[in-house]
C-alpha cells in the first residue's frame, strides 16, 4: 500500500438475509436481499450529519419492504435527476422516490441479465437471452419501446457509448449502431474471466481483458498504448476520479487512473459480492455487511505522499484539485516539485532535478545556492548563506487548508536543508560535470522568460526618461551595465538583478564544462553578465575571445582593442608562442573596428593606427567602407600617417572620383608631385636625370594630372622646376586652357609631335562632346602655327610664363633663350626660305582655342627672319587629320613656295569630302523641295472643300434651320451651326476652362 486513499467503514453488520444489491439514496442505505425484501438502514436519530452523503457512522435498520421483488433483486441503482429507483431482478422495475411506489415494470426485460442507463437522454438498454432492447422513459412514468436487435451470442457486459452500445459477448466486444443496428468488432475478450465494459466519465470506454484494462473510444478505437494491469481479473469496476476502484475475488484494488496507473491501496474483504459507486464514497456490499470506501480529502493525500517520498503521484493527485482552488494547488505543486528535486538532487539524478526546480519556479538564486563555486553578482536577492532553506513548511500549512488533517501527520515530512560546512567531497560532487550540464539546461530554458522581462523594464524606463519621468533615485553604489540593444541600464530592478544572476552564473557553467563556443554565442546576443566578474574568470582561464566579446557586448571598445593589440604584439613575439595567443592577429582589430564605424569614427580612426603599417589594405579598405568622412580621414592620416595618405586617397578616386571632394584630389596630386620632386632633387644631385626616362613615380603623377579634374593648377605649376619637368608642366598647363603653351612645350622642349598630336586630339574630342559645343579645328591651326613659326612661339611662350607668375621675371629671358635656342634633332625639321611680309601674331593671356575663334582667323602672315620651320611636321599633321582642319586657313598659314604635290594627301581627301558633301546637299534640298510641293497640294485639296446649305439645313447645336444667317462648318464638312451658336459654344468652353482651373 502506498498510501491511503480511502478509508474502510463497516456501515452495517449481521443483515438476517443474504444481501445482492445496495444502493445508497441520500444517507440511506438500500440493501436488496435474496428474500427478494428491501431492506433501508440509515444513520442514527441523533446524527446531525448531511441528510444527503453517507455517513461514517453505523446505520440502524429503518424498513423493511417485504415481497418488493419475487425474486432476489440482482442489480439497483436511483436515478437521482427522475427521482426512480431501478431494480433488476425478474425484470427491469422502476419505483417512486422516496416513498417506492411502482412507477413502471418493463415485461418485456424478464429473463435481462444485464442493463445500462443513459441518463442523459433517459434511455435504457437491457440484454436478454440473444436480443438487445432499447427504451425511452417518457418523461412521466411509462417506458417506450424503441427498438429491438439481435446479437450472435449472450451479452455479459454491457454500457452505452455516446448514441451507440458497447457489448461483452461470449468472445468478443461489439460496437452496436443503433441507428442501423450493425455490429463493429472491437477485438476479443479474454478467455477466462467474463467481459468488463465500463463507461469513463470523459465518454470513452475501459474494456476488460484478463487482468488488463484497454481504453477505446466510442467507435472502439483503441486510445493509448497505455493499460491498466490489476493483480487479478476484475469481476467490476468503479471510476471515481482520479482513481479506479476494480473489486478482485479476495480484496479490492485502488489504482490511479493516469500513466502509469500505479498500486495505490489494496483492501482486503471476504466474500465481496457488489461495488457500487454513491455519490460521496463507494459500497462494498459482502454476504450479510456492507462496507463503504470513504474517500480521504486529496490535501491529506498529498502529504501522505510528499512525506513516504512518492512526488510523482502527489503531483499527479495535485491535479485533481478543484479549479476554484487553482492558487492552492499552485503553491502545492511548487512546493512539491522543489521537495522532489532536492530528492534527486541528493540521489545523483541531476537533470531530473532540475526539471523539477522548473516546474516549481523556485527563484534562480536557490538553485544556484547549491554550487557554492559559482560566483555571483553582490545583490539584494541574494540570500544569507546561512539561511536555512524550508522547503516543506508552506506545504504542512497548505495540505492543512485543504484537508484539516492533524499536525501530527505533517510532523512526518522530512526537510531538506542546505549545507554549509566546507566538505571537500560534496563540494567536488556540486561541481561535477554531469551536476553543471543539468545546470546549464536549467538556466537556459529559464533565461527567455527572465532575459524579456528584464529587457522590457529597461525599455520602460527608457521611455519614461523620454517623456520626463523617473522612477527614482538610483543608488549610487548600483554598477551600471550595458548591453547590445539596452544601452547603460542601472541594475536596480528585481528582473534586471535576476537576469545578472543567470547571465552571470550561465557563462560560469559554461566555461566549467568546457564550452566556450557556446559561451561566446552567449555573449554575443543581449546578456547581462557582471562585468567585473565575468572579466576576472576569463581572465584567469585565459579565454581571451570570450572576454572579447563581453567587452564588445557592454560597449568597452577601448578596453577590448587594447587587449587585442596586446594579443596581437604577443603573438608576433618570441617571448609567449602559446596556443592561445597565436590565434589572434592585426586583422582582428580591424574586424572589431568594422561595426563602430558609423557610431564612433574618431575610435576608429584611433586604434587603425595601430595595424595601419602591418595591414595597409585592409585598413584602408576600413575607412572606405565604413563610409567615414574622406576629408576626416586624410586629416587624421596626414597627421599620424602621411605615408599611407597617398594610398588612402588612390582607392578613394578608385572607388568614386566624383565623390571625392577637390581638396582631396589636390592632397592627392601634390603629394605625387612631391614624392616626383624628390626624386628629381636625388638624381640631379647625382647627375643621372633624364627627362625622357618615365619612373614609376613619375607615370603615376602624369596619370593623375590627366585624369583628375578637379585639382587646381597655379600651384602645381608654380612648384615645378625651371628646367625640368616639361611633360607635367604641358599637361597642367592643358589644364589651365593654355593650349598654345603646352604645345609649344610638346614641340620644341620635347620634341615630340606625336604628344602634340595626341594632346590636339583630346582636346578636339573633349570639345565635341560638349553639349552645346561644336567640334573646332582651331587646336590644329595652333599647333601648325608653332610649326611654321618657332619664333614666334617661342616669344609667346616667354610671355605667358611671366603673365601666369610660374618663374620670376629674372629667369623669364633664360626661358626664352633656352626655347630658342632648342634644335630639332633627328632630321625632324629643315631649313626654307623666309616668309616675306610677316607680322606677329597677337597672343592673348587665355586661350582663344577654348572660345571657338581661331588664332587665325584674321589673315596674319608669317614673321619674316630666320627661323627654323618644320615643314615635314605640318604636312604630315596636314595629311592625318584633314577632316578635322579648315582647309582654307590652313592654306592661308602655308609658306608660298610650299609645293602642290606635298600637300595632295591633304587636298584630295578634303576635296573628295567636300564634292561628296555638296552633293548630298543638293539631294537634300531637291527632297526637301518636293516634300514643300506636297505639302502645298495637300492645302489646296483641303481649300476646295464645299458646304451646301439647303432650306431643310438645320443647326446642330441649336436645332433651328439655317436659313440665311451667317453659318459655320465643322472641319469634317457636313456639321453646319449658326455662327452666333457657335461663337456662344466657344464662350462656354472658355468659361468652363477657367472655372475649373480656379478649382484645382
Amino acid at each position: 500500500m502506498v498510501h491511503n486513499a480511502y478509508d474502510s467503514f463497516q456501515l452495517l453488520n449481521d443483515c438476517p438475509a443474504r444481501i445482492d444489491a445496495v444502493e445508497s439514496y441520500g444517507s440511506k442505505l438500500f440493501a436488496g436481499c435474496y428474500d427478494g425484501s428491501l431492506r433501508i438502514y440509515s444513520p442514527p436519530e441523533s446524527s446531525a450529519s448531511d441528510p444527503s452523503e453517507l455517513h461514517q457512522e453505523t446505520y440502524v435498520l429503518e424498513t423493511t419492504v417485504a415481497g418488493f421483488s419475487k425474486k432476489p433483486i440482482v442489480a439497483m441503482e436511483v436515478l437521482a435527476s427522475r427521482e426512480l429507483l431501478l431494480s433488476l431482478s425478474e425484470s427491469i422495475a422502476f419505483h417512486g422516490l422516496p416513498n417506492l411506489e411502482t412507477v413502471a415494470v418493463i415485461t418485456k426485460a424478464k429473463g435481462a441479465n444485464a442493463y445500462s442507463w443513459d441518463d442523459r437522454r433517459g434511455f435504457l438498454c437491457f440484454s436478454r437471452q440473444k436480443r438487445v432492447c432499447v427504451f425511452k422513459h417518457d418523461g412521466g412514468g411509462g417506458f417506450v419501446e424503441v427498438r429491438d436487435y439481435g446479437v450472435p451470442d449472450t451479452v455479459k457486459s454491457i454500457s452505452w457509448c455516446g448514441e451507440n452500445i458497447c457489448l461483452g459477448i461470449k468472445k468478443e466486444y461489439v460496437i452496436l449502431n443503433t441507428a442501423n443496428g450493425t455490429l463493429s468488432e472491437v477485438f476479443p475478450s479474454g478467455r477466462v474471466a467474463p467481459p468488463l465494459v465500463i463507461s469513463l466519465p470523459s465518454g470513452e470506454l475501459l474494456l476488460g481483458k484478463e487482468n488488463i484494462g484497454v481504453f477505446v473510444d466510442q467507435n472502439g478505437k483503441l486510445l493509448q498504448t497505455e493499460r491498466i494491469c490489476w493483480s487479478e481479473a476484475p469481476t467490476a469496476i468503479v471510476i471515481q476520479n482520479p482513481y479506479a476502484i476494480a473489486l478482485l475475488p479476495r480484496r479490492v484494488e485502488v489504482r490511479l487512473l493516469r500513466s502509469p496507473y500505479p498500486l495505490i491501496q489494496t483492501i482486503v474483504l471476504q466474500n465481496i459480492r457488489r461495488l457500487v459507486k454513491s455519490n460521496n464514497a463507494v459500497i462494498v456490499g459482502l454476504d450479510n455487511s456492507v462496507y463503504v470506501l470513504f474517500p480521504v480529502s486529496i490535501g491529506a493525500q498529498i502529504v501522505q505522499l510528499t512525506a513516504s517520498g512518492n512526488f510523482e503521484e502527489a503531483l499527479a493527485l495535485c491535479k485533481v484539485l478543484p479549479p476554484e482552488e487553482s492558487s492552492l494547488r499552485a503553491a502545492k505543486e511548487s512546493s512539491i516539485h522543489t521537495r522532489f528535486a532536492h530528492y534527486l538532487f541528493e540521489n545523483g539524478s541531476y537533470e531530473e532535478a532540475m526539471e523539477h526546480f522548473l516546474a516549481s519556479q523556485v527563484d534562480i538564486t536557490h538553485v544556484l545556492s547549491m554550487y557554492p563555486s559559482i560566483i555571483l553578482p553582490k545583490t539584494t536577492i541574494i540570500p544569507q548563506p546561512d539561511k536555512m532553506v524550508d522547503i516543506s513548511g508552506d506545504e504542512a500549512s497548505l495540505s492543512r487548508g485543504s484537508s484539516g488533517i492533524s499536525d501530527d501527520m505533517e510532523s512526518s515530512s522530512p526537510r531538506y536543508f542546505l549545507e554549509s560546512e566546507d566538505n571537500t567531497a560534496l563540494e567536488s560532487k556540486k561541481m561535477s560535470h554531469n551536476t553543471l550540464m543539468a545546470l546549464i539546461k536549467y538556466l537556459q530554458k529559464r533565461r527567455p522568460a527572465v532575459i524579456e522581462k528584464a529587457t522590457s523594464e529597461g525599455t520602460e524606463e527608457v521611455i519614461s526618461d523620454a517623456v520626463g519621468k523617473s522612477y527614482g533615485a538610483y543608488d549610487s553604489s548600483k554598477s551600471k551595465k550595458s548591453s547590445k540593444g539596452r544601452g547603460m541600464i542601472p541594475l536596480n530592478s528585481g528582473a534586471r538583478e535576476m537576469a545578472a544572476i543567470l547571465d552571470t552564473a550561465l557563462l560560469q557553467a559554461l566555461l566549467h564544462t568546457g564550452q566556450s563556443g557556446a559561451a561566446i554565442e552567449l555573449l554575443k546576443g543581449v546578456n547581462y553578465c557582471d562585468v567585473k566578474i565575468c572579466e576576472e574568470i576569463l581572465m584567469k582561464s585565459k579565454n581571451y575571445s570570450a572576454l572579447l566579446e563581453l567587452f564588445k557586448s557592454n560597449s568597452m571598445h577601448h578596453e577590448a582593442l587594447k587587449l587585442l593589440n596586446q594579443l596581437a604584439e604577443e603573438s608576433k613575439s618570441d617571448q609567449s608562442q602559446t596556443e592561445v595567443t597565436q590565434i589572434f592577429s592585426p586583422e582582428m582589430i580591424i574586424e572589431y573596428l568594422k561595426p563602430l564605424c558609423r557610431t564612433d569614427p574618431m575610435l576608429v580612426l584611433e586604434y587603425s593606427m595601430l595595424v595601419l603599417e602591418s595591414c595597409p589594405t585592409q585598413t584602408i579598405d576600413l575607412f572606405l567602407s565604413g563610409n567615414i568622412s574622406a576629408d576626416l580621414v586624410n586629416s587624421y592620416l596626414k597627421q599620424h600617417a602621411p605615408n599611407m595618405q597617398g594610398r588612402y586617397l588612390e582607392l578613394m578616386m578608385a572607388m568614386n572620383e566624383t565623390a571625392v571632394s577637390g581638396n582631396l584630389q589636390n592632397e592627392m596630386v601634390q603629394i605625387y608631385l612631391s614624392e616626383v620632386l624628390d626624386l628629381y632633387a636625388a638624381k640631379s644631385a647625382q647627375q643621372k636625370w633624364d627627362e625622357k626616362d618615365h619612373p614609376p613615380e613619375r607615370k603615376k603623377l602624369l596619370s593623375a594630372l590627366e585624369s583628375i579634374s578637379g585639382y587646381s593648377p597655379q600651384p602645381l605649376l608654380k612648384r615645378l622646376p625651371r628646367d625640368a619637368l616639361y611633360e607635367e608642366r604641358a599637361v597642367i598647363l592643358g589644364k589651365m586652357n593654355q593650349h598654345e603653351l603646352a604645345l609649344s612645350i610638346y614641340v620644341h622642349k620635347l620634341h615630340a609631335p606625336d604628344l602634340a598630336l595626341a594632346y590636339c586630339d583630346r582636346i578636339y574630342e573633349s570639345v565635341s562632346y560638349l553639349p552645346s559645343g561644336k567640334p573646332s579645328s582651331n587646336i590644329y591651326l595652333t599647333v601648325l602655327q608653332i610649326y611654321l613659326n618657332p619664333k614666334k612661339s617661342a616669344k609667346d611662350f616667354a610671355k605667358r610664363i611671366v603673365a601666369l607668375g610660374s618663374f620670376e621675371s629674372s629667369e623669364t629671358t633664360k626661358m626664352m633663350d633656352s626655347v630658342l635656342s632648342s634644335k630639332a634633332k633627328g632630321g625632324r625639321s629643315k631649313k626654307i626660305v623666309a616668309i616675306e611680309g610677316a607680322e606677329d601674331m597677337r597672343v592673348g593671356l587665355s586661350s582663344s582655342t577654348d572660345s571657338g575663334r581661331s588664332d587665325v582667323d584674321t589673315e596674319e602672315p608669317l614673321e619674316e627672319g630666320d627661323s627654323t620651320v618644320m615643314i615635314s611636321e605640318v604636312l604630315d599633321l596636314l595629311s592625318q587629320r584633314w577632316e578635322r582642319i579648315n582647309g582654307a586657313q590652313a592654306l592661308k598659314l602655308l609658306p608660298r613656295e610650299t609645293k602642290l604635290q606635298n600637300l595632295l594627301p591633304f587636298l584630295a581627301p578634303l576635296l573628295r569630302n567636300s564634292s561628296e558633301a555638296h552633293r548630298n546637299f543638293s539631294v537634300i534640298k531637291s527632297l526637301r523641295q518636293s516634300e514643300n510641293l506636297q505639302v502645298k497640294e495637300e492645302l489646296y485639296k483641303h481649300r476646295k472643300g464645299v458646304a451646301q446649305v439647303t432650306s431643310d439645313s438645320m443647326c446642330s447645336l441649336c436645332n433651328k434651320k439655317i436659313g440665311t444667317s451667317v453659318f459655320a462648318v465643322y472641319p469634317n464638312g457636313k456639321t453646319l451651326v449658326h455662327f452666333v451658336c457657335f461663337r456662344d459654344s466657344q464662350g462656354m468652353k472658355a468659361v468652363s476652362k477657367t472655372s475649373h482651373g480656379r478649382r484645382r
